[in-house]
């Protein structure tokens, strides 16, 4: 295999194929997910990829992949009153799981405290390099391609629209994206690489904004309401 820092998604695959007890905890989290395309299997075996590539030379990569695989394992609906707990019920969750896959009580208090702290809503500073790299690696799945499918997806599950025909870029409202998933780009998205724990999260996190900019222009463009990057992510 090569380095962590470049591990592919064929490789993580294989990794985990050729561990019995990874292996069989990854079966259990695709059977335990629902059908919710922004959070299933494939979504943390993503989260897994990157948390390697970030963590994989200063933390354990079986517990790396274990907390990737297990950090969504209690989907919390984004517009449930319990959203704020989620990260805690997975936590909980991976706890109760993980003696059965070969984890030592060590190994599982670490990767419980990664779960536990990697939520936006938490808003915890992960202390541990296990942490900082879920972190960022959940991160970098709200940004780029798949964060805008993402968003659109989730508001769809929530009802909510596209966007304000009058007002698409929140320039004279007050931002909504429960209502309108456009408004989630102003309220979280472009805000995100500020928050990165780790350089290589950060570079990636930015370079995912980028793309995200280009997407809200050519929208605006196709609108005839231009997009102003500075003013709309102020």
């Amino acid at each position: 295999m090569t380095s962590s820092a470049s591990i592919s998604a064929r490789e993580l695959d294989a990794l985990i194929e050729n561990d019995a007890q990874l292996r069989a905890l990854k079966a259990h989290v695709e059977g335990a997910m629902d059908d919710d395309p922004g959070h299933d299997v494939h979504h943390v075996m993503r989260v897994a990829l990157w948390a390697v590539r970030i963590g994989g030379d200063e933390a354990d990569v079986r517990s790396l992949i274990a907390a990737a695989l297990l950090h969504d394992i209690v989907n919390v609906p984004k517009n449930s009153p319990d959203r704020a707990r989620a990260s805690e019920l997975c936590a909980a969750e991976a706890v109760r799981l993980l003696p059965s896959y070969g984890f030592s009580p060590t190994e599982i208090l670490a990767v419980a405290e990664a779960i536990r702290n990697h939520s936006f809503s938490r808003g915890a500073i992960p202390q541990t390099a296990l942490g900082r790299a879920l972190q960022d690696a959940d991160r970098l799945e709200a940004l780029g391609a798949i964060g805008i499918m993402r968003t659109f997806s989730t508001g769809a599950r929530m009802g909510a629209r596209y966007f304000d025909a009058n007002d698409p870029f929140g320039h004279t409202r007050p931002l909504d994206d429960r209502a309108l998933s456009i408004d989630h780009f102003f309220t979280k998205l472009l805000s995100l690489p500020e928050t990165m724990r780790t350089a290589r999260g950060r570079a990636e996190a930015q370079r995912r904004t980028t793309f995200l900019h280009s997407f809200l222009a050519q929208l605006g463009e196709e609108l005839a309401v231009p997009y102003n990057a500075v003013a709309s992510s102020t």
